[in-house]
């Protein structure tokens, strides 16, 4: 495993801890979505299992340890993750853990525990994991990775120590994307760095899958709701197909952006600064405190999002407000 560009004072923080022979007994790192922090977290985990780690810390590859690590057959490695995607960590998973701590690391170095995303343990799983930070077991470190600690109980941030991982500089993005995938040259750099709020993993994702392309189709569909020229409840049903969560960060990145616009912003501050124009266009046609309105609307509909709540019914809502927003003459 190589390391991440904009990483390398996070590994020298973390190879500290290990030459000091500090290493924490509970890490949370953490950072937005798409910035390598399980990549890291693997780094550091194969780091001080493997028998002959590397100057610069990283593991060597070669190793009885390396070996199994590759084919994740490592005795003393553990994740832990939701059994599916979008569910809880259960407390059956976290008294599962509990009774695989009681025993001892099989070799000689540390026991590592990946958590991720630890912010999907429910309550009382979250409150069973606490037994494992009041009662550390035997060269044992959890590392927690979470891109929301907001949502993690304060009895458990308060007894990790922490590492925040920060977003790259768009410089060091658009280089590391561009080795990855070179048809990050046929997307608006601006707009893909700002959308994807410098998350290099989520911007190399928006190359790979055209999904500007999509945002601009999606865009095209808003602003012909404002001009009366698409009805909500088709756009609405077409957009229900498509990721909640992606959809509703778009939106709320236009009202935003329709907000910014009313108030004079530069387009460079803006999340869509290549919509600019049509952003402009549509701050001028509207009541600003209505727009906020949706702009609470869209924020409830996000929080709900791992809920039961109906998609189409979410989006209707949403879109026949937006429609109810514009007057007649745009």
């Amino acid at each position: 495993m190589s390391l991440l560009p904009w990483q390398l004072k996070n590994w020298s923080h973390l190879c500290d801890y290990k030459n000091q022979n500090r290493v924490p007994q509970a890490l949370l790192i953490y950072g937005n979505q798409g910035i390598g922090k399980a990549h890291l977290a693997n780094q550091f985990a194969n780091s001080l299992l493997c028998a002959k780690p590397q100057i610069n810390g990283l593991s060597c590859g070669h190793c009885n340890h390396c070996i199994l690590l590759k084919a994740e057959t490592h005795p003393d490695l553990i994740k832990l993750c939701p059994d599916e995607p979008g569910k809880s960590i259960t407390i059956g998973q976290v008294r599962n853990l509990i009774t695989r701590l009681t025993l001892k690391p099989q070799f000689d170095s540390y026991r590592i525990v990946i958590i991720y995303p630890a912010d999907l343990m429910n309550n009382s799983a979250a409150n069973a994991f606490l037994k494992c930070l009041e009662e550390p077991t035997e060269r044992t470190v959890l590392l927690l990775i979470t891109d929301k600690p907001s949502q993690l109980t304060a009895t458990i941030t308060s007894r990790c120590q922490k590492l925040a991982v920060t977003h790259p500089d768009k410089e060091i993005l658009l280089a590391w994307v561009m080795q990855q995938n070179t048809a990050l040259l046929e997307n608006d750099t601006d707009a893909l760095y700002n959308l994807t709020q410098g998350s290099p993993f989520l911007a190399l994702d928006y190359v790979n899958n055209c999904t500007l392309t999509l945002r601009n189709d999606c865009f095209k569909a808003f602003l012909n709701i404002a001009k009366k020229q698409q009805h909500p409840i088709i756009v609405a049903e077409e957009w229900q197909k498509l990721p909640e969560a992606l959809m509703l960060f778009w939106i709320t990145s236009w009202i935003i952006d329709i907000i910014k616009c009313f108030y004079q912003i530069k387009p460079d501050w803006l999340y869509n600064p290549d919509l600019t124009d049509s952003l402009q266009f549509l701050s001028t046609k509207m009541d600003l405190s209505n727009l906020y309105q949706l702009y609470d609307l869209v924020l409830i509909s996000r929080k709900r999002l791992n809920t039961q709540i109906n998609k189409h019914n979410m989006f209707e809502d949403i879109l026949i407000k937006w429609s109810e927003l514009n007057s007649s003459n745009i």
